[in-house]
């Protein structure tokens, strides 16, 4: 379905991004990952993944709090693979505390990361998915972009913002043939909620499926951790035709936690 077109994934090197990452791939879509840490091995996995499709990946290792590094990737991606025809700004990160402790700096990573580096990628990718007539923007957000929880105000506010954002966006392009929307999920367990678990296993002196469990019951009805392989088919769900006239939508994939 996407033999040809070029997905450029934000914080794709594990998690909720690399499981897009391989679901895209085997409809066909070079990639381009981004991320810190080990980047060969998910880039291998992807590899094989698209491999039936002979697609090629690129990684770009830009810094998501750094406009100038955003530029440089998002030109990497014109370069080497004709440009950008799918973004998933999905790089983000977490930190727990209340309004009146919460570090500045971390405010402001959190604010860069999980909001900023949307605009800077889209600002950067819209005139040549418009000059082609196609293009899907998909923003990953949270149930946090809908609904609140204590403790975590910046990333609450990043996301609220990065819904809002997503649904300007699709106002403006409306007409475009390119589509921007938010996927909103509930709790993944991704490196940075098991370092939840891990804290809730300590605190309540359980053991890590017992945490885990306890994290669900909270908020999320079904007690099943969405998964990135779910997370990826509603993103190639959002590349496809059926969804040409999706269009600003905000969608959970939370297992009940919004129908509160």
């Amino acid at each position: 379905m996407l033999q040809g077109k070029c997905a450029v994934i934000t914080g794709s090197t594990s998690g909720i991004g690399l499981g897009m990452a391989l679901v895209l791939a085997r409809q066909g879509a070079n990639i381009v990952l981004n991320g810190f840490g080990d980047h060969e091995g998910p880039r291998a996995e992807v590899l094989a993944a698209g491999q039936a499709h002979g697609i090629r990946v690129g990684y770009h290792g830009a810094d998501m709090s750094k406009p100038a590094e955003i530029e440089a990737m998002m030109a990497y991606a014109q370069s080497e693979f004709g440009g950008c025809d799918i973004l998933v700004n999905n790089a983000g990160i977490q930190h727990v505390a209340p309004v009146e402790s919460f570090p500045v700096e971390r405010w402001d990573a959190i604010i860069a990361i999980n909001l900023s580096s949307a605009f800077h990628t889209t600002r950067l990718a819209l005139p040549g998915m418009k000059s082609k007539g196609w293009g899907r923007i998909i923003n990953v957000a949270s149930v946090h972009g809908l609904v609140a929880s204590a403790q975590k105000s910046a990333y609450v506010a990043a996301k609220h913002g990065l819904v809002g954002f997503t649904k300007s966006v699709a106002l403006e392009i409306a007409t475009s043939g390119v589509t921007a929307n938010a996927i909103c999920p509930g709790w993944v367990l991704t490196p940075l909620v098991q370092k939840q678990v891990d804290a809730r296993a300590v605190a309540d002196g359980v053991d890590g499926e017992e945490a885990k469990r306890r994290l669900l019951a909270e908020k999320q009805p079904s007690l099943q951790f969405t998964t990135p392989e779910q997370l990826g088919e509603l993103a190639a769900f959002l590349c496809s035709g059926a969804a040409s006239n999706v269009q600003g939508q905000a969608w959970s994939l939370d297992g009940g936690w919004t129908a509160q």
